[in-house]
Parts: C-alpha cells; sequence; structure tokens
C-alpha cells in the first residue's frame, strides 16, 4: 500500500538513502528542508515541504501517513543547536504530526539514548535524544525508534543485529539504517519498539 511519508533529515546522509529506498518502492515522500538547504542531492521525485526544525509551523505534517525524524544538529554544533533541533524539533514534530493524523511516527535515535542521565562527551546530545524519545513513547502516536551505534558510509550489509544482543563498541552502515527506518516506516514491523542496531 503506497504511503506518503514526510522525511526531517532527508538531505543528510542516511536520509538521501532513506528517500530513494522509498521511491523506489513506489510511497510518496516529501522532504521537510530549510531555506538553504541544498535539495539537488535529493532524487527528482522528492516532493520539498518548506520547514525548519528550529521553528515548526503548525501543518508541516499535514496529510502524512508517516513522518520520519532523521535528522540532527551534526557534531560540530554546540549544545545550543543540539537542544533545538534534536530534542525541541523532534518533540514538536511529534506533536505536529499527532495534530495532523499521523499513522506513526519513526525516530532516528542513538545507541545510549535510553540513559535518562547520560555521562561522557556526548552525554548532552544524548539526553536531548532520551527526551525526544521519551516524549515520543507518551504521545499515543504509533512508534518506532532506532538506536544505531557508530554509522558508517558503508553499503548494506547481509544482515543486522537489532536489540538486546547489539554491541555498543559495533558500527552500523547508514545504508543498513535507512532500510530498517523505511521498514520501520512502511510495514508497522517495528511498532512499539525502541531497538538498538548494528551492522552484523
Amino acid at each position: 500500500m503506497t504511503k506518503t511519508i514526510l522525511i526531517a533529515g532527508a538531505t543528510g546522509k542516511t536520509g538521501r538513502i532513506l528517500t530513494q529506498n522509498l521511491l523506489d518502492q513506489g510511497h510518496n515522500v516529501t522532504a521537510l528542508v530549510r531555506d538553504g538547504s541544498d535539495t539537488s542531492v535529493l532524487p527528482e521525485a522528492t516532493t520539498l515541504r518548506n520547514g525548519d526544525l528550529t521553528d515548526l509551523q503548525p501543518g508541516v505534517c499535514d496529510g502524512a501517513d508517516v513522518v520520519v525524524f532523521a535528522a540532527g544538529s551534526g557534531g560540530s554544533t554546540g549544545p545550543e543547536m543540539t537542544e533545538k533541533v534534536d530534542r525541541e524539533g523532534a518533540m514538536r514534530l511529534v506533536d505536529l504530526a499527532k495534530d495532523a493524523g499521523a499513522e506513526r511516527f519513526v525516530m532516528l535515535s542513538s545507541i545510549g539514548a535510553d540513559q535518562s542521565d547520560p555521562s561522557g562527551d556526548l552525554a548532552h546530545y544524548l539526553k536531548a535524544k532520551h527526551d525526544a524519545d521519551e516524549h515520543l513513547k507518551a504521545s499515543g502516536l504509533t512508534y518506532a525508534i532506532l538506536r544505531p551505534v557508530a554509522l558508517t558510509d558503508d553499503g548494506q550489509s547481509a544482515d543486522v543485529v537489532l536489540g538486546d544482543d547489539v554491541d555498543k563498541t559495533a558500527k552500523a552502515s547508514r545504508a543498513d539504517v535507512a532500510d530498517v527506518l523505511g521498514k520501520a516506516a512502511t510495514t508497522g514491523r517495528f511498532d512499539g519498539m525502541a531497538l538498538n542496531m548494528q551492522s552484523a
């Protein structure tokens, strides 16, 4: 069944692969892009919708069957942008998806985001992801949360490991992450789950 899928973060490395995969499967993909985004990296069949995760306006999720948050503030930004995008932006997108009547929300999170009080260099980022994940769980939306380990640009592997058996020091290729996100968005296979993930 063809779905209309809104992706925040479609121009990112993982988002581009996800967008292409979903289009190849015959779905309608809308990319949420802010002014100045390089939309030339997106397939021609992608529909564009203007929206900035730091200032989302009502209605950005209208018409979407599924909303995917695959965005990130990036490793080079400070705590303020992490807060605005990864925490507040993600939570606002959840609320707007619910307002729009979306049937499912898929969150690209991170290994370690299950901790309510993380420590270490990534503590602020992981806390933001944790808060966004918890907000999604409490929203009443049908959800799937994917928490991959460190990402690589390798191609798709033969298999992935999901859940409690994931080695937190392992790697996950963006191609594998995009594949699992696509399945989460379109099949319902991972509804109600928050899963760690690695490439096998």
